[in-house]
């Protein structure tokens, strides 16, 4: 008589420590040790079919072994969702990519490609998918979450490299005579008040500084807009905080306070200033006011200003952005810029171990937007284009010499 008892207390106490295959070999190894009755037995303890069973008998026999550090036999077990459905990869990357793929109608197009999103619509086509099995083809077809990743400086130039190569004579050959130049540009305007503002800073744990919940413009504060010269032979740099709107005669206005307090003390005898600049903004190489604006400034000193603009689409490489402004970030990131005096503060205490230092100024002065350089008021500056790229660059000269 079989006993049902000592296989069950047996089974009990080893089944969790075998796998699938060793699981069937040791039940046919109990099934056949028990002799008549044992099969039937075996099968009610461990709920294994007959097929089941008779297999692994036969693996015991060796007869049916699915070979060395294998469990099934190759091609056994449940077959992957893509064997089942050979169309289901390529519907799933037709909702993730649809003009790529060739499916510019997708239902997808349009909207947020989550992987539940995506598993919805292709069980909706007949599939199925589960969004994990969906996370899953995506994976092992290549794709992950990534962000938008900025490369594109939109179209380029053909003589861009060339430009970049002329500014550098000329900046080189300004510096050997002595005569200043300069990169100039705006810096990213900024609100004042109680808002957050990006990065960290060591406080007591648990005591972050509290900001408001939405950046909406505080219309007593007000915001804030730098302008910043850099000094590329002597490492030092100005910026006036604005207060109005980012113009040409703001940006004229800063060139001016600069010479005024740091370029005159420094290069006393200096009889011409170069200015790199970008292509657009305020300092664009088409805008008229920034021109005037220039030519009062040359009228006032009596200087020679040599402009060279940077190609369209190359902003990023404007010296002042990374040798000065990206050290201002630094220096304020995670504090909060509660008042314009902050700002400045925060501004002129920038430093860096290559002996960067800056002054700041407030500067209240309204700058009305919308002023219109007349044809007339052209034909007065004293402009004469370079044989290179006169659009780009130029000198303006004082009138009177």
């Amino acid at each position: 008589m079989v006993d049902m008892d000592a296989i069950s207390q047996r089974y009990t106490v080893i089944h969790r420590l075998l796998d699938e295959r060793e699981r069937r070999i040791w039940a046919a190894a109990e099934a056949k040790a028990a002799g008549r009755g044992g099969f039937a037995a075996v099968r009610r303890v461990t709920g294994m079919s007959s097929r089941t069973l008779a297999r692994g008998l036969r693996e015991l026999e060796c007869q049916d072994s699915p070979g060395p550090g294998r469990i099934r036999r190759p091609g056994g077990g449940r077959k992957s969702a893509k064997a089942l459905d050979p169309g289901l990869v390529d519907a799933l990357e037709r909702l993730v990519e649809p003009v790529s793929r060739g499916d510019p109608d997708s239902p997808l197009r349009w909207t947020c490609k989550s992987t539940r999103r995506l598993a919805g619509e292709l069980q909706e086509q007949g599939c199925q998918i589960s969004h994990t099995l969906a996370a899953q083809l995506l994976h092992e077809s290549g794709y992950s979450l990534q962000g938008n990743r900025k490369v594109r400086e939109g179209s380029s130039h053909p003589d861009r490299n060339a430009q970049f190569e002329h500014i550098n004579r000329r900046v080189t050959r300004q510096m050997r005579r002595g005569e200043p130049a300069i990169s100039v540009d705006t810096k990213k305007k900024e609100l004042v008040g109680d808002f957050k503002n990006g990065g960290q800073e060591w406080r007591p744990q648990g005591q972050p500084e509290e900001v408001r919940v939405h950046d909406f413009l505080d219309k007593k504060l007000g915001k804030a807009i730098p302008y910043g010269v850099y000094d590329l032979g002597r490492n030092v740099g100005w910026v006036s905080v604005g207060v109005t709107s980012d113009t040409a005669s703001f940006a004229v206005a800063t060139i001016r306070r600069w010479w005024r307090r740091m370029g005159r003390p420094a290069y006393p005898n200096a009889r011409s200033v170069l200015i790199t600049a970008d292509s657009g903004g305020s300092n664009g190489a088409r805008v008229r006011l920034w021109k005037w604006e220039l030519q009062r400034f040359a009228d006032e000193t009596g200087l020679a200003i040599h402009v060279c603009h940077l190609p369209p689409g190359t902003s990023k490489w404007n010296k002042i952005e990374h040798r000065l402004f990206s050290f201002i970030a630094q220096n304020w990131r995670g504090r909060p810029l509660l008042t314009h005096a902050t700002i400045v503060n925060l501004i002129a205490a920038t430093r860096t171990e290559a002996g960067l230092t800056v002054r700041c100024e407030l500067d209240r002065h309204t700058y009305p937007k919308d002023v219109r350089v007349t044809d007339e008021q052209m034909q007065q500056i004293r402009l004469d284009p370079d044989s290179f790229h006169g659009e780009w660059n130029y000198t303006i000269r004082p009138h009177g010499k």
